[in-house]
C-alpha cells in the first residue's frame, strides 16, 4: 500500500502561511526540506523508513531520546516523528510556526551519530526560532536533511520498517525544496 505523506496545499493555506512566516514561499511552502547549500543525493530518493509516535508529548516539552527506541534506527534511514501537531493546530497559523514541538538537541545529535539520511516531522522545524536554521545546517553538514510539514504520519506503522520515497523539485539556488514523499507499507 502506498501512503502519500505530503501536505496538500490549498490557496487558503498558502495565503495563511505566507502571512505568518516570511519564508513560506515557493521553496518553503508545505512539505519541504531546507537544503542549506547542499545538493540532495539521488540515492536518498529511496530509503528504509521508521516512524515514532510522539503524540503524547505536549508541544511545550522537547521530544527527547527517552521517547523513542533508538536501537531501531539504522544508518541511512528516513526517521519520522508523528506528533499530531499539524492535525491539532492546522498548517499555516502563527502558532503553527512559532509554538510547534521540537526535538531535543541530544536526540538530534544521536540521530546524526547514527548516520540517518533524513529526519521527517509533522511540524515546522526540529528547533524553533533562532535555533531553526543553525540546526538544519548542522544536520546538512552531516549529510542529513530535515523534512518539515509532513502529513498523514499517523497512517504509518510505528516502530516497524517500511520503504519511503522522496522526490524534491530540481531547483537551484533555493534555500528550500518542496518535495513529494510516499511511504510504501
Amino acid at each position: 500500500m502506498l501512503i502519500d505523506v505530503t501536505l496538500k496545499i490549498t490557496p487558503k493555506m498558502a495565503t495563511d502561511a505566507q502571512g505568518n512566516e516570511k519564508k513560506a514561499l515557493v521553496g518553503h511552502l508545505g512539505t519541504h526540506f531546507d537544503v542549506m547549500d547542499k545538493e540532495f543525493p539521488l540515492d536518498y530518493t529511496r530509503r528504509r523508513g521508521l516512524c515514532f509516535d510522539v503524540s503524547d508529548i505536549p508541544a511545550s516539552r522537547e521530544i527527547g531520546e527517552e521517547a523513542v527506541d533508538l536501537s531501531l534506527v539504522k544508518k541511512e534511514m528516513f526517521v519520522c516523528f508523528y506528533s499530531g501537531y499539524m492535525r491539532k493546530e492546522g498548517y499555516g497559523s502563527r502558532t503553527y510556526f512559532t509554538e510547534h514541538p521540537q526535538l531535543s538537541m541530544n536526540l538530534i545529535d544521536q540521530l546524526l551519530a547514527k548516520g540517518v539520511s533524513m529526519i521527517g516531522i509533522d511540524f515546522a522545524g526540529v528547533r524553533r526560532g533562532t535555533e531553526h536554521t543553525p540546526t538544519d545546517q548542522k544536520c546538512a553538514e552531516k549529510g542529513t536533511f530535515v523534512i518539515e510539514n509532513m502529513d498523514h504520519l499517523e497512517d504509518l506503522p510505528k516502530g516497524a520498517e517500511f520503504v519511503i520515497h522522496t522526490y524534491p523539485m530540481n531547483y537551484e539556488g533555493m534555500t528550500g525544496l518542496p518535495c513529494r514523499i510516499v511511504a510504501e507499507v
